[in-house]
């Protein structure tokens, strides 16, 4: 997918949270040369796995953002839980994965992109695909996390050659989790009592 993160920006700005979201120190695991600002410290197969980020601190960052990423991953449940260990308290972490339906249109292996591992769906109790992830799932198992959204980015399409191209142009077809990591004293971490 070419340049997911420049598509998806143009709506980003007009939401008008990306700068509340991308400010401070950050890093964009697997930008390749579409990082998700210019001043982010930019991780790709070059600096090492992304999965693992080897050699990074925990806490370092204000804020983690990886698009189209975590898809070509061995471990997605490993990789987040490694992207939240170098997220600050009170950070965030965005992250975008092609949605199963959206994206491949219920063919596996992927005809659009052969190194796909998994595909992605918010929540579903069953799936045409045998590598299908729930992100309600993979979220849920995060810890003092709170949940800005997880929400289903579906527009902008091509249609060529019989089917719609969710490939080309300014097209999106994927799921967009924004996150935020909860300081373990913050008061929305605490039981409600009634």
């Amino acid at each position: 997918m070419a340049h997911e993160t420049r598509k998806a920006n143009s709506r980003r700005r007009t939401d008008g949270y990306f700068d509340r979201v991308f400010r401070g120190y950050g890093i964009d695991i697997g930008c390749g040369d579409d990082p998700v600002t210019s001043d982010c410290v930019k991780w790709d197969m070059a600096q090492g796995d992304g999965q693992e980020l080897t050699g990074l601190e925990a806490s370092n960052f204000d804020w983690v953002y990886s698009s189209h990423c975590l898809e070509h991953l061995a471990s997605p449940s490993r990789a987040l839980t490694r992207w939240w260990e170098v997220l600050n308290p009170g950070g965030y972490l965005m992250f975008v994965v092609p949605d199963e339906d959206l994206y491949e249109q219920g063919c596996w292996p992927s005809r659009f992109n052969s190194g796909h591992r998994w595909t992605f769906t918010v929540s579903k109790s069953s799936s045409w695909s045998p590598v299908s992830l729930n992100i309600a799932d993979l979220v849920a198992a995060l810890p003092n996390r709170r949940v800005l959204w997880i929400r289903t980015c579906d527009d902008g399409y091509v249609y060529s050659g019989g089917i719609w191209d969710r490939t080309a142009g300014p097209a999106e077809a994927n799921i967009e989790v924004l996150l935020q990591k909860l300081p373990s004293d913050s008061p929305l971490l605490r039981p409600h009592r009634s």
